[in-house]
């Protein structure tokens, strides 16, 4: 009886055991999907990337874009004349985006359904320029081409780019007047800093490099060197702020 006994609790016991382990399964099988998910769902952010150009023939510069991933990194192109009668020249750059714009552009874009259906009005208004919104990532395509948009999100993304480029093309004339023409720097800093104070302009610290070189040269007069530590400062704050 006792033996009988014995048998019978080992038995429930090694039931029971088979249950706890399979119910560990389970659940290692879940979280391994959920985790699984979850990098796909990252990767996904990471590799996003949100991209505008703007074709304006009658405007210097010309044609620009700017391309800005999931990580905030973005890239700046613009094809431009450095003088009238000059030749077209091709401008880089490569720099962060503000934690704070990066998350706008994301979510705006969010907001326009990632460009996948039609963002142009089609009312009739003066040409500003053509213009193309575009998103990819791992499971998406989509480009939409405009030149006025009614959509708000698309109103968003479209003057904050344009915002950036102002500022980046101050960045490259500014690094010109630096190395060929030093004296009119005082102006174009005079301008820009007008334009940053009216909010006209976005992540200053994408020219930072530039203003910082302005700075540390002595050979630069001090009220220009004074005007650029200014900019440095208010993109410092701008981007705090973000």
């Amino acid at each position: 009886m006792l033996t009988f006994l014995m048998r019978a609790f080992l038995m429930q016991v090694r039931l029971r055991w088979r249950a706890v382990g399979m119910a560990a399964l389970a659940l290692a099988g879940m979280s391994a999907l959920l985790m699984a998910q979850q990098a796909v769902s990252d990767g996904v952010a990471s590799t996003a990337v949100v991209t505008f150009s703007l074709d304006f023939p009658e405007s210097n510069p010309e044609h620009y874009s700017i391309a800005v991933d999931g990580n905030g990194r973005a890239s700046y192109e613009s094809t431009v004349k450095v003088a009238e009668d000059s030749e077209a020249e091709t401008y880089r750059l490569e720099f962060d985006v503000s934690a704070g714009n990066r998350e706008r552009v994301f979510e705006w874009t969010k907001e326009a359904k990632y460009f996948a259906g039609k963002i142009e009005s089609g009312r009739k208004l003066a040409f500003t320029g053509a213009k193309i919104l575009s998103y990819q990532d791992g499971q998406r395509s989509n480009t939409a081409r405009y030149g006025y948009s009614n959509l708000e999100p698309v109103r968003q993304l479209t003057a904050l780019f344009q915002n950036m480029a102002e500022t980046l093309e101050y960045g490259r004339r500014l690094a010109y007047y630096h190395r060929y023409q030093k004296l009119a720097l005082d102006e174009e800093l005079k301008r820009m800093e007008a334009q940053a104070r009216n909010n006209e302009l976005s992540e200053i610290q994408g020219v930072k490099p530039v203003l910082q070189q302005i700075v540390e040269d002595a050979s630069v007069m001090n009220v220009v060197r004074a005007r650029a530590k200014e900019l440095i400062q208010m993109g410092s704050s701008a981007g705090a702020g973000r």
